[in-house]
């Protein structure tokens, strides 16, 4: 390995060390709470030497959560494959409890952690690609469901019904993140419980008790609904 690329490679490290301390500590005091001194201190560097690698706190920000949104996004991408959207639900959900549980402090850097709101164009993630963007995927979703029928009729808003959905997984895997270890309680298994918090949203959403709702048995469905 030549000189430039060892020094290229130390680079790399110290940018990586720099982030997950500023990861640890704004989820544990804050984000308004930690400086860029602070920071410094935990990685064992000057404040000098963190601006070296970035402008400023709210460019670490912005690194760390386009790192994990875009994680979550790829995860749940590779599910566009699935063609019943109702299926793709629900397996977006279960990938989603996934993500949260191999990447803890990710999920809780981006939806438990207290931020200021960051411009969407100075974002790594475009906004509203499905291909990168998770929430654009679930509305996307969302709106295949409604448009084949597959939903409720009276669930005509797509975002809506997307905002429902994601703060019933949300819900659940904060309180598994926060309190699993809790003696208080009798949890029962994560996985299977997480599944069952998906399928009882997406059986509500549909009007269906099954483990997944096609085009043509609710068809079936309402016109025997229209023979009685």
């Amino acid at each position: 390995m030549g000189s430039k690329e060892r020094r290229a490679r130390e680079k790399a490290l110290v940018h990586g060390r720099i982030l997950a301390a500023a990861r640890d500590l704004f989820i544990r005091d804050g984000y308004e709470a930690v400086t860029m001194r602070s920071i410094a201190e935990k990685v064992e560097y000057t404040p000098t030497a963190l601006y070296f690698h970035f402008k400023n706190k709210e460019a670490l920000l912005r690194e760390l959560r386009d790192q994990g949104a875009l994680a979550l996004g790829a995860r749940l991408g590779k599910l566009r494959k699935v063609k019943n959207p109702v299926e793709r639900l629900r397996r977006m959900g279960k990938a989603y409890l996934q993500f949260a549980l191999a990447h803890p402090n990710e999920y809780r850097l981006l939806f438990m952690t207290p931020q200021p709101t960051l411009p969407p164009e100075d974002s790594a993630v475009r906004k509203g690609d499905p291909d990168q963007d998770a929430y654009a995927l679930l509305v996307q979703t969302m709106a295949e469901a409604t448009a084949a029928g597959l939903l409720r009729p009276t669930l005509t808003d797509a975002e809506q019904v997307a905002q429902v959905l994601w703060s019933a997984m949300h819900g659940w895997v904060s309180l598994i993140l926060l309190r699993h270890h809790d003696s208080w309680i009798d949890w029962r298994p994560v996985a299977p419980t997480g599944s069952l918090v998906i399928d009882t949203m997406l059986a509500g959403l549909t009007g269906s008790p099954g483990p997944a709702t096609t085009i043509s048995s609710r068809k079936g469905a309402a016109a025997r609904s229209l023979r009685t």
